[in-house]
């Protein structure tokens, strides 16, 4: 089945530039693009009238699985049961225009396939399995008096424990063998953990070139979770291709930054929703405590970073009922960035970053037809994609799969 967009206001993001005219999609992917464009018998032609389309976004972390802020409970939950969630969540993103989006630990190749396949309704699941945490790490959710930890397949969960240079190397290949898009490394303390401190290192080098090694050989490449300036740049040199929160980052992360053509993925908006929200979606009053640690700086990371042509790309880390504020990221990046500025973060920054750059995240012939058409033009007001009220119709594949028209 064909799709006919005509009297679009086109956006490239790359160029910041609208171009005006018709949009035609066939199975599954954009083919053709132009003034006039001749409609196939079986077509479905909508006219926009000169409303704006745009590429799909892309939030490049985010946990699917995170039914709860409290994290530590999920290995104790039923896999169908936070499968039932997942498809939930996954589904409301997709009607806030995600049309692709990374899963940052805990969502797996079943839920992707259930995507792919259209039993579960969703963005495009990148998926990366469970994290690799050493003992006492941000992926080690056990409490102080918590002395046995289950890692069976079976359980659901955000986080693997593995200590010393052979483990990491056994669970990096482990996850790949699932088919990981990519791995997932804990580099230092979080909010989320129990047992750690937020300004804390974690793994070895040894231990972190490990898992690099191993993500390199099956093509494939690493994010890690660090917050301060040490723990950011024992991660880059060890060679992780993505950086994921980065709050407390100085001229030497970025310095580091750019010489390893890195990219970073701030999470501002998780914070924002932890301090207001976070007790009453399950965070533990320990955790919560932890979040003025990294709320106020996340702002000058990013104004850092941005200023100093760091590559950025768009993350929200949402947990539990504050999932719904996936779209409020956009608002507060704007504090600091200007709008295109902030869609390239969604779209084309995002899609070089997951190795899919042309075939999401851009208009262009021959890329995956998912498409937002919108009230408003975006690069004049990026929140206004906040609003439910202008995304006129969310397209994915080539098919309309929500629209407020």
């Amino acid at each position: 089945m064909s799709l006919l967009l005509r009297n679009a206001l086109l956006l490239d993001v790359a160029s910041g530039d609208h171009t005006e005219g018709d949009l035609r999609c066939e199975d599954g992917r954009i083919v053709e693009s132009g003034p006039g464009l001749k409609a196939p018998q079986d077509a479905r032609v909508i006219d926009l009238r000169g409303a704006h389309v745009m590429p799909g976004l892309i939030d490049a972390h985010v946990h699917v699985t995170a039914s709860t802020a409290d994290l530590g409970s999920l290995p104790s939950m039923s896999p169908s049961y936070l499968a039932a969630h997942s498809a939930r969540l996954m589904g409301q993103m997709l009607e806030r225009g995600f049309t692709t989006v990374r899963d940052a630990s805990g969502a797996d190749y079943g839920l992707a396939d259930a995507q792919a396949e259209g039993l579960i309704r969703g963005p495009r699941l990148l998926f990366c399995g469970k994290a690799l945490s050493q003992t006492g790490g941000h992926g080690d959710l056990r409490g102080r008096g918590v002395n046995r930890q289950d890692d069976h397949p079976c359980c659901a969960g955000v986080g693997r424990v593995a200590d010393g240079v052979d483990a990491v190397r056994a669970a990096a290949r482990d996850e790949l063998r699932k088919g990981a898009h990519h791995i997932k490394v804990m580099a230092s303390g979080g909010v989320a953990s129990p047992t750690d401190r937020i300004d804390s290192t974690q793994y070895s080098m040894d231990e972190l070139r490990a898992i690099v090694e191993e993500a390199e050989a099956a093509n494939r490449y690493v994010a890690a979770h660090a917050y301060t300036a040490k723990a950011v740049n024992r991660a880059l040199e060890a060679g992780v291709r993505s950086v994921e929160h980065g709050n407390l980052i100085d001229d030497s992360s970025v310095a580091l930054f750019l010489r390893k053509d890195a990219f970073l993925v701030p999470t501002l908006v998780t914070y924002w929703a932890l301090k207001e929200e976070g007790m009453v979606f399950g965070l533990p009053e320990a955790s919560w405590r932890k979040v003025d640690e990294v709320l106020e700086a996340g702002f000058a990371a990013l104004e850092l970073a941005a200023s100093a042509g760091v590559r950025l790309v768009y993350g929200s880390d949402l947990l539990g009922g504050m999932h719904r504020h996936q779209s409020e990221e956009l608002r507060l990046r704007a504090r600091v960035q200007s709008p295109i500025e902030v869609l390239r973060a969604a779209t084309v920054n995002a899609a070089e970053l997951v190795g899919m750059a042309g075939s999401i995240g851009t208009l262009a012939v021959g890329a995956h037809a998912d498409l937002l058409v919108l009230e408003g033009d975006p690069t004049r007001d990026v929140g206004a994609l906040a609003e439910p009220k202008n995304l006129r119709y969310v397209v994915q594949g080539g098919e309309v799969v929500s629209t407020s028209a």
